[in-house]
């Protein structure tokens, strides 16, 4: 108990008064005092964020049983007829048809159910680049490492990759639907040059492939160039193998390779980065070492996350808690359990650009794609 007598049990304990100015330590603390209809309509933010969370796997599961695609196809149904479409047992379609009602997805009327046609624009197959459902998957795939994420708060370190089943086929997905939609239409024409490049023939690599879409697609539309892929995970560079040759494709390559040592690679007219540097253990000595195997007139083209640097600054960004989400429970975590630095998804154009700098990249600029509102394209020459 503290007390504000200037003795204590009879012995004096008077002092000189400090300076008005300065901080005693002793200052009562005061307590901010919650306003009841402050807590009540943030109590309902937190239901919302409740249900709309349950409503993320709900929807995870629209897309991996296919149903929004059957749904989207068929007239206003049963949900007997449209279980029978999908090939699905009909009791946990209509639990299923039941969620989507009530969140305002589905439309029930008299039995039926339908898919507006808004809705089907961003929540089926046939959106491409557009289907939100697709996104919606990461959100029970984080899930699953909660309980070691949870440990690592205690503990530190990380969670390795071998903890993400899906996670692997989740971005291929992703990453197949941006590059079908714009690799080639928008993306290569964006770097100067670099379509004479790619078609008078020159050495490029990706670092950081995944399954290899993007470089099967490259390799395709430009027969005369030499193309490398690079990934540390054996079953993802096989998967890239196997559509290269199911294309007939000789003129490209992926090796199993830890892009933070290139050494034996020799040089390339371009590398490529796609949302993979912030992943890496130690990224600054990756772009380091992109900087010492990329020709003298060669281009290094990273695509990753557009955010701030700064924290105050992306709470505009509508989707930035999911950054930080997937950052905590994937990208930071799986650099920290290869011993990194734990960029994190969220490092932002600030440090990303002087990271560059620092790499050795003297001419870098920053470019959009239309219809990507999640990456920025860095452009950078030495």
């Amino acid at each position: 108990m503290t007390t504000t007598d200037s003795t204590t049990h009879g012995t004096d304990t008077t002092q000189t008064s400090p300076d008005a100015t300065e901080p005693t330590g002793t200052e009562p603390t005061v307590t901010e005092q919650p306003d009841p209809a402050g807590v009540e309509a943030f109590a309902g933010e937190l239901f919302a964020t409740l249900s709309r969370g349950a409503t993320a796997l709900m929807i995870s599961i629209g897309h991996r049983t296919g149903l929004f695609d059957t749904v989207a196809g068929l007239p206003p149904s049963t949900s007997h007829e449209i279980a029978a479409a999908a090939g699905l047992h009909e009791r946990y379609v209509r639990e299923w048809l039941g969620a989507m009602t009530v969140a305002g997805i589905v439309v029930h009327d008299h039995g039926t159910y339908r898919l507006p046609a808004n809705h089907a624009a961003v929540l089926t197959r046939a959106a491409g680049v557009n289907n939100l459902a697709s996104q919606l998957q990461f959100v029970p795939m984080l899930a699953q490492v909660e309980d070691p994420i949870v440990r690592c708060f205690t503990d530190g370190g990380g969670v390795g990759y071998e903890a993400f089943g899906r996670f692997h086929e989740l971005m291929a997905e992703q990453s197949a639907q941006n590059h079908d939609a714009a690799l080639l239409s928008h993306v290569v024409p964006m770097v100067d040059g670099l379509a004479e490049r790619l078609r008078a023939g020159i050495r490029v690599a990706d670092i950081g492939c995944g399954q290899g879409h993007a470089m099967n697609l490259l390799a395709s539309a430009f027969p005369d160039s030499d193309f490398h892929g690079y990934d540390f995970r054996p079953e993802t560079i096989a998967v890239a193998r196997e559509e290269a040759d199911a294309l007939g494709l000789g003129n490209v390559h992926f090796e199993v390779r830890d892009v933070a040592d290139l050494g034996g690679t020799g040089s390339f007219g371009a590398v490529t980065a796609f949302d993979a540097v912030h992943d890496q253990a130690h990224p600054a000595h990756v772009l380091g070492q992109v900087a010492e195997h990329l020709d003298p007139d060669g281009v290094f083209l990273v695509v990753d996350i557009d955010a701030s640097s700064e924290l105050d600054d992306n709470t505009a960004i509508p989707w930035a808690p999911y950054l930080y989400t997937v950052s905590t429970m994937h990208c930071m975590t799986v650099s920290l359990a290869e011993g990194g630095d734990g960029l994190g998804t969220a490092w932002g154009r600030q440090t990303a650009l002087r990271m560059l700098a620092d790499a050795g990249f003297t001419n870098v600029r920053v470019e959009s794609v239309p219809g990507d509102f999640i990456n920025a394209y860095y452009v950078a020459r030495r």
